[in-house]
């Protein structure tokens, strides 16, 4: 399964929070899916980062993440901001939910998440145990 993997499911495991075992258990199953990261998502953790001077935690996680775990990137470009403000409109969904939609739709890919936001749309989400069999 293509799952497009969602900055709450990240930070999660960077800030070592609550569901960060279930997000992690996830992120092991490279034999069943490919995992994707929208580029505003990457962006959105490093400035999360960044602002509490953890520049070190960031390389790490692009390191982990992108170069050796094979995370891939997915984008939009300028001819889609269109379909995000749409999308916000039609699902009353903030900017970053909105992209991640788009993203999500435009490329195939499952959302996984913990935000509850997302099951107002048609695509709705995954979270990481109902993908973990649990």
């Amino acid at each position: 399964m293509k799952l497009l993997i969602d900055t709450n499911i990240f930070l999660e495991i960077i800030l070592d929070q609550e569901k960060a075992p279930e997000a992690k258990s996830l992120l092991t199953k490279t034999d069943e899916h490919k995992y994707f990261i929208s580029d505003y998502s990457l962006h959105s953790i490093g400035l999360l980062l960044f602002r509490r001077k953890l520049h070190e935690i960031f390389g790490q996680f692009v390191k982990d993440m992108m170069i050796n775990a094979g995370i891939t990137t997915a984008s939009l470009y300028i001819e889609d901001l269109d379909d995000i403000i749409n999308a916000s409109q039609r699902f009353d969904l903030d900017f970053d939910d909105a992209y991640q939609y788009v993203v999500a739709g435009k490329h195939g890919l499952t959302i996984v998440s913990f935000d509850g936001d997302f099951d107002r749309t048609e695509l709705g989400r995954k979270i990481p145990s109902q993908l973990l069999g649990s």
